[in-house]
C-alpha cells in the first residue's frame, strides 16, 4: 500500500511537471512569438537569436537547456539533475511540437492582451513545476551555481540576467517592446507567487479579550482548530492576562469573527495572512486527545 501511494505521488508530480511545461510552451508559441513580445530567461535568449539569425526557438532552447543541465549536473550534483532533467527534455520537446503544428497562434490588436495571457500561462506553468519539487532549468542554473560558488543571491542573479537579456533584445525590438517585456516579467512573477502560496496560505489571528478562556475553548470545540495562550501585559494599565494565538484557514475567518464578537464585543483582534504553516494539524495529521474535565 505504501509503495502504491508513493508511485501515485510520483506520477502526480510527473503530470504537474508536464502540464506546467505545456503551459509555458503554449505561452511562447501562441502569444509571445506571434505578437512579437520579448521576455527574459532562456526563452528571451531564444527569441533574440530567432530575430537576429532565424534560429528556431525550440532548437535554441533545446541546445541551451542541455548545456546548462550538463553544467549544473557537474557542479551541483546528482540531486539537482534528478529534479531538472524532466523540464530540460519536456519543455523544448513540447515547444517543437507546437511550432510544427503550423498554427500561427493568437495575434491580438493590442499586445497588452497577449502580455496578460502569456503572463498567466507562464506564471501558472512555472508554479506547477516548482510545486512538484522540480526546477525549470535554463538560466536558473547559472544563478544556482553563483549561489553555491560565490554566495550571490539567486533572485538578484536571475533579475540581473533577465535585464541583460531584455537589453540584448533592444537590438531587434523598440522601446515599447521592451516595456511590454518588463510588464510580462512582472505579470508572470505575480502569478507565480500566487500559485506557490495557494492552498498553503493561512490566517493568523491574535485575540485579546477578558473572555479568553471561553473563546479558546470554543475555537477548539466548534471550529476544530488548535490555539495557544500567550502571556501578555497591557501597555496602559499594565494588566496581565492571556492572549489567544490561532492559525486558521481563510474561509473560516468570518466564523471566528462571529464567535469572538458573540462572546466579547469589545475583543481586540489582530489578523494577517501567513504564506505557509508546517507541523501538526497542517503538514502532519491531527492527534486528538481526551481531556478530563477540569484539566484544560
Amino acid at each position: 500500500m505504501e509503495m502504491k501511494k508513493r508511485a501515485a505521488g510520483e506520477f502526480f508530480k510527473f503530470v504537474m511537471i508536464a502540464a506546467g511545461n505545456l503551459m509555458y510552451a503554449s505561452a511562447v508559441s501562441l502569444f509571445i512569438v506571434p505578437n512579437g513580445l520579448i521576455t527574459g530567461g532562456t526563452t528571451g535568449l531564444a527569441l533574440f537569436f530567432y530575430h537576429m539569425a532565424g534560429v528556431p526557438v525550440s532548437l535554441f532552447v533545446s541546445a541551451f537547456n542541455l548545456a546548462m543541465f550538463l553544467l549544473g549536473a557537474w557542479i551541483l550534483g546528482k540531486q539537482f539533475a534528478v529534479t531538472t532533467v524532466l523540464s530540460t527534455v519536456i519543455y523544448p520537446l513540447l515547444l517543437g511540437i507546437l511550432e510544427r503544428t503550423g498554427f500561427e497562434g493568437f495575434v491580438t490588436e493590442e499586445r497588452l492582451v497577449a502580455v496578460l495571457y502569456a503572463g498567466l500561462l507562464i506564471g501558472a506553468g512555472i508554479g506547477l513545476v516548482m510545486r512538484a519539487g522540480a526546477s525549470t532549468g535554463g538560466v536558473d542554473i547559472p544563478a544556482l551555481i553563483l549561489k553555491k560558488k560565490r554566495n550571490i543571491n539567486i533572485s538578484f542573479s536571475i533579475y540581473l540576467m533577465d535585464c541583460i537579456i531584455l537589453g540584448l533584445q533592444l537590438i531587434t525590438a523598440d522601446f515599447q517592446g521592451v516595456l511590454y517585456g518588463i510588464l510580462l516579467i512582472i505579470m508572470y512573477t505575480m502569478v507565480l507567487n500566487q500559485v506557490l502560496i495557494s492552498g498553503s496560505a493561512r490566517i493568523q489571528v491574535k485575540i485579546v479579550s477578558r473572555a479568553y478562556e471561553r473563546i479558546n475553548r470554543l475555537i477548539t470545540e466548534q471550529m476544530d482548530w488548535g490555539a495557544s495562550l500567550l502571556h501578555m501585559e497591557t501597555g496602559y494599565l499594565h494588566n496581565e492576562q492571556e492572549m489567544i494565538l490561532a492559525v486558521i484557514s481563510r474561509r473560516e475567518l468570518p466564523k471566528l469573527n462571529r464567535l469572538v464578537m458573540n462572546e466579547d464585543p469589545e475583543a481586540f483582534m489582530i489578523i494577517h495572512q501567513i504564506n505557509e504553516v508546517r507541523g501538526r494539524g497542517f503538514t502532519m495529521n491531527r492527534v486528538y486527545k481526551n481531556r478530563d474535565k477540569g484539566n484544560g
